[in-house]
């Protein structure tokens, strides 16, 4: 029996453990800071164990490491380093879903004289977007044609049917990700040209796109310019990894980082204050009369959109700050987001992804598309944690099986990954379809 640690049982971790601990091979350790949480994913599984753990416990965290053969780490990005560190120096194979870090790739010599292999970036996005992008990438090669363009984007979101509040967006756990993510600086190449936008600037560069039957709309995902190495795309003139919202999300964003709201700054200030007075305070507006100074502070209509949505969420009213959040911002802010913003019971959330390609071939000129709708399962797993998930769980057999040779810090780029997981996910329903059209 190989035996596999996966630290973390927050709310994509579910289909992961269920998914490893049908693997007859495959003994599963969930260990969490609630153990509650880790013996409900178990469910008395005679295959798995649930343990409790704090990782700042470095002593334990580091033992748990040793005695297994894999780890697999769904905790936040900033302890992926320390678990790294202890997989090296015991000699264990790493996955995680998260981008890779700088302290992660500078191991890539030293794990793969190790014989180790550390793989990033295999959840959903990152992870599916790169596997379903190299499957075409890869077909176009051994076609002897070239990729000169590659757009990708991919976006978490209410389904439909459930996409029923005002900002087009619902969370099934703490907005502290999704808000972080609204300061990243954005790079990408645009027939031949790089464009650089400052975070602040991210919300400004955004339009609208028809996917299948839904109007969406698009804005940069971080730099995109690495990935043009990494998918060997030489002849690309154009490069872009871009983030799916319903319309309406980047200018309400967009003045929402104008007031300051993504900002962490502590206001101690505001101790027993209210929303009211935090926008005010933020803007820097007397607030004698709030509605009409905001919009005047933005350069909006005061019965714009916008401000529709900031009443909706709660921003103009006298409700009392959250005593639990700290005195931040942005902290204030995903309080009243995840109150306000929540999946109800029965609700279905939804992943899009869909790849555009640049092609020529045989003297031809295509365009091709890879488009994936994944729905969540009512008072079931989400298709967030579905497809996030599960991309590490094939992995993670694949490596206790011995089918994948890479050594090295990677991400899921190379067939010996990407084909089999591809595979198994339609198993499962999570297909792509693909379609080309001349150009």
């Amino acid at each position: 029996m190989k035996k596999v640690l996966v630290l973390g049982a927050g709310l994509v971790a579910r289909p992961l453990v269920r998914h490893l601990l049908e693997v007859p091979e495959i003994e599963v350790t969930v260990a969490s800071r609630t153990v509650s949480k880790a013996e409900k994913l178990i469910d008395g599984h005679p295959d798995g164990t649930a343990i409790p753990l704090d990782v700042k416990d470095d002593e334990a965290l580091r033992k748990l490491v040793a005695e297994h053969d894999l780890t697999i780490s769904l905790l936040p990005y900033i302890h992926h380093e320390q678990v790294a560190r202890h997989c090296l120096e015991y000699g264990k194979d790493l996955i995680n879903t998260s981008y890779v870090q700088p302290a992660l790739q500078a191991m890539s010599d030293e794990v793969e004289r190790a014989g180790l292999l550390f793989l990033n970036e295999c959840g959903l996005d990152p992870g599916i977007d790169h596997m379903a992008a190299m499957k075409i990438i890869d077909e176009v090669r051994k076609q002897g044609g070239k990729v000169t363009g590659f757009r990708s984007y991919c976006g978490g979101l209410p389904a439909p049917e459930h996409n029923d509040n005002p900002l087009g967006y619902k969370f099934s756990w703490s907005p502290s990700g999704v808000l972080l993510a609204g300061r990243n600086a954005a790079k990408y190449l645009e027939d031949g040209k790089l464009v650089d936008i400052p975070g602040e600037e991210l919300f400004d560069h955004h339009w609208e796109m028809t996917i299948g039957d839904l109007e969406l709309e698009a804005y940069p995902n971080r730099d995109s310019m690495p990935y043009q190495e990494l998918y060997g795309l030489d002849d690309a003139t154009t490069m872009f990894r871009g983030t799916l919202r319903y319309p309406g999300w980047s200018v309400m964003m967009r003045n929402l980082v104008k007031i300051g709201y993504l900002t962490d700054e502590v206001h101690e200030e505001m101790s027993g204050k209210t929303y009211r007075d935090l926008i005010a305070g933020l803007a820097g507006v007397p607030g004698e009369d709030l509605e009409a100074e905001l919009a005047d502070s933005l350069g909006i209509a005061a019965d714009s959109e916008t401000m529709k949505r900031f009443e909706w969420l709660g921003l103009l009213t006298d409700r009392p700050l959250d005593p639990d959040s700290p005195l931040k911002p942005i902290e204030q802010l995903g309080s009243l987001m995840v109150d306000q913003m929540a999946y109800k019971e029965g609700e279905k959330d939804m992943v899009v992804q869909h790849h555009e390609f640049d092609i020529e071939v045989d003297g031809r000129k295509e365009l091709r598309t890879s488009t994936l709708f994944d729905f969540g399962v009512p008072h079931g797993d989400s298709s967030m944690s579905r497809t996030v998930s599960l991309p590490a769980a094939m992995a993670a057999k694949l490596m206790v099986q011995g089918r994948i040779a890479a050594k090295g810090v990677k991400i899921p780029v190379e067939p010996e990954i990407y084909e089999p997981i591809l595979t198994e996910l339609e198993t499962l329903g999570i297909e792509f379809v693909e379609k080309t059209t001349s150009r």
